[in-house]
Parts: structure tokens; sequence; C-alpha cells
């Protein structure tokens, strides 16, 4: 099965590797499905943690077979992952804070359900993360700069909570979007919010021909229209395609 929970603070972890395969769908020693939080391959709570050269992977599969995955769950402040590699489906990377409310029955069922929301920074420099369908996604300050974010299969790559409080959600510079092979083109987008005050800024990243020429997605909240803050600066590649983005979608080229 292979689930690993990081307690400490103050360190840094070097050149491990941790493999998980628990989906959403299999059934948990309490009757229920395990659901999308108790997914988790690492769950990581500590504050001022640094892996480095790390893999965290979560092989239970497709989404459409195997449903939520999540291959590193973080929940503490200061957290750094430096040139270290991320596999997975969906929700492949989740960044705490949970929103306030589920919107279904035991939709945060998991070791955090009932914690305080705090709100975290994170640090990703120099990765590699994988997924399909909303592979990060959460409710953190995020910076990812010099990052891949590739799709292995047809999806979305962010899926912000950002809390109405905290100004930065993620935020992307100098990163990569781009596709397995077989992955069709213009399949993929680059955000929908999760919740409706999320928040995403792109900053000279290069998009491949995977990217929907429209490039974002509401979710169908029409209402997130006006609280969303999407953000794509100087955006180049096959899938910049800054006249067919919605009017909800600042971009400045």
């Amino acid at each position: 099965m292979g689930q690993y929970y990081i307690h400490q603070s103050n360190i840094t972890i070097k050149d491990a590797s941790y493999y998980g395969n628990l989906s959403a769908y299999a059934p948990h020693p309490d009757g229920k499905p395990f659901h999308t939080f108790r997914t988790y391959t690492v769950l990581a709570d500590g504050d001022n943690i640094t892996f480095q050269d790390c893999i965290f992977e979560n092989g239970a599969g497709p989404g459409r077979e195997a449903g939520e995955g999540i291959a590193l769950y973080l929940d503490g402040d200061n957290i750094q992952v430096k040139d270290c590699i991320l596999k997975g489906h969906q929700d492949t990377l989740f960044l705490a804070p949970l929103p306030l409310k589920e919107h279904r029955v035991d939709g945060f069922l998991g070791p955090k359900q009932f914690h305080e929301r705090k709100n975290h920074t994170v640090y990703f420099k120099n990765c590699l993360i994988e997924g399909g369908v909303d592979f990060i996604f959460g409710g953190a300050t995020a910076y990812f700069d010099n990052c891949e974010f590739k799709n292995v299969e047809q999806g979305f790559v962010f899926a912000p909570s950002t809390p109405k409080s905290v100004d930065v959600g993620f935020v992307a510079r100098n990163c990569r979007f781009t596709a397995s092979e077989g992955v069709p083109k213009e399949s993929c987008y680059i955000a929908r919010p999760w919740r409706i005050h999320g928040k995403v800024t792109l900053e000279n990243c290069y998009l491949g021909e995977h990217i929907h020429p429209e490039g974002w997605n509401d979710w169908g909240k029409q209402e997130s229209h006006r609280t969303v803050v999407f953000i794509e600066k100087h955006s180049y590649g096959p899938g910049a395609c800054p006249k067919q983005r919605p009017d909800y979608v600042k971009v400045i080229l």
C-alpha cells in the first residue's frame, strides 16, 4: 500500500523515493471508500521541510478508473520541494488548507478533516509534476519556478481553492506545460476554480498544443467570473492563444 506521514519540522530529506497506489474508490477498513484525502502516498505537515531530489508517486491509475489518488499532501509552512518528481493522475499534489466546507458528505474525510485551516506558503523549483484531472489543487500560496507540468491524460492542471482573504494562490514562473504522447491536442486546461475565489498566475510560461485555446475553465460556476483571479503574463508556445481566452482572465502580452 505505502503511506508515509512526516511530522517533523526543520528537516531536509534527500534522494528518497515514495510509492503508493491507494485510490479514492478502494475500500477502507472502516467500511467506507478511501475518498480523496486518505489516498496520499506522503503527507508532510511539519514546517520548514526541504525535499531534494525525491520521487513521490501514486500509481492507482487513471482518474476515470481509480478516482482521486494523491502522491504528495503538504500541510506545513515554508516547505520547499526542489528537483523532485511527482507522478500520479487525478489529484497528484494537494496543497492545504482544505476549504472551510465540503460539498458532499465525507468529501474531506481524512487526517485533516476537522483541523484548523491554516494558510501556508510553499515553494517548488525545477520539479516535474505529472497528472491528469486537477492534479495540483488546494488553498495554499504556492510558487512554482522552472517546473514542468505534464498532462498524462486530458484534464486540468490547477484547481485552486484559495481563501477569499488570501491575495496569492498558485504562481507558475518560467514553467512548461507539456503532455505525454497520445494526449489529444487542445484537450487540457490551465486551471479551473475548485472554489470561486481561486487564484492562479502564469508568468513567462510555455504552453504546449494540448492546451485548449480558451486555456481556462470556470467549472460551470458563472459566479466565479467576478471572483477568480486568473492572470496570464507573456505566455508562449502553440497553446498560447490570448485572443481566445475568456474575458474573466487577465492576459498580459
